[in-house]
């Protein structure tokens, strides 16, 4: 792994945050896609700043993105992108969204990027090179215990997977800490060492590959509803790695 990818996730995340930021808190035509989701024209624009920047210096390499699919699916490498990550957040006017952007071999996460413009903040990590808060290293939290842990998840609904929401309210009594509305910016808190848990019950792999790398180099524990370390799969568990064992077999996920 060469630091150019680790600059290049860097570079890309930060055009296409500031593509977003024209819009945010803006007058909005907001859409509900087929699944019910919201969108709107700075999610389409942002994507397309991703595209061209992608074609523009790796145009051999495939793009896989949330709104405009996926472009020559069968190249070795391709760029993972979720334009504005936390709609719902972006079009209440709530800063707590973010623009994602990664680079993969098949299933591998090489590099990511989560770019955070109406907070000021940067999340990029590459394989071996380490996780990157605002250009200073970070880690997870040495935290070991449900008494002192912060639980995050997106929302409580779980619409998609009530027994994984029942799981997490029944843990989320028990810790210090718990909150919603997290969407990224949940996983950067687990990174950055703030929170010990992020979940979410569903997601796709533009969703979640930036945030697996992240979380895992900053030396923490990055899965699946089943314990598989992968973005390519329908939901995630993010923790440190001191509660990594005991969060898991709360949520009843297998060992």
């Amino acid at each position: 792994m060469s630091a150019s990818l680790l600059d290049a996730v860097s570079e890309v995340a930060s055009l296409a945050g500031s593509e977003a930021m024209k819009h945010f808190r803006g007058r909005l035509e907001v859409e509900a896609k087929l699944d019910g989701s919201p969108v709107t024209r700075a999610d389409r624009d942002t994507e397309r700043v991703v595209r061209a920047w992608v074609e523009q210096r790796f145009p051999e390499d495939g793009i896989l993105g949330e709104e405009f699919g996926e472009t020559r699916p069968h190249a070795a490498r391709r760029w993972l992108v979720d334009p504005v990550d936390g709609t719902r957040a972006f079009v209440k006017g709530v800063p707590l969204w973010g623009t994602l952007v990664a680079v993969a071999e098949g299933e591998h996460v090489l590099a990511g990027a989560a770019e955070f413009p109406a907070l000021g903040e940067r999340l990029i990590a590459a394989r071996g090179q380490g996780c990157w808060w605002n250009g200073t290293r970070c880690h997870v939290s040495d935290v070991a215990t449900v008494a002192e842990a912060t639980v995050l998840a997106t929302d409580v609904g779980f619409h998609r997977s009530p027994e994984r929401g029942d799981r997490w309210r029944a843990l989320s009594i028990r810790a210090a800490n718990a909150r919603t509305w997290g969407d990224c910016y949940g996983y950067l808190l687990v990174a950055i060492g703030r929170a010990e848990l992020m979940v979410d019950g569903h997601l796709s792999p533009w969703d979640a590959a930036a945030l697996q790398v992240a979380v895992e180099e900053a030396g923490g524990v990055f899965t699946d509803w089943s314990g598989r370390a992968t973005a390519f799969s329908d939901g995630a568990v993010a923790t440190n790695a001191a509660l990594a064992e005991t969060l898991r077999r709360e949520l009843g996920i297998p060992g």
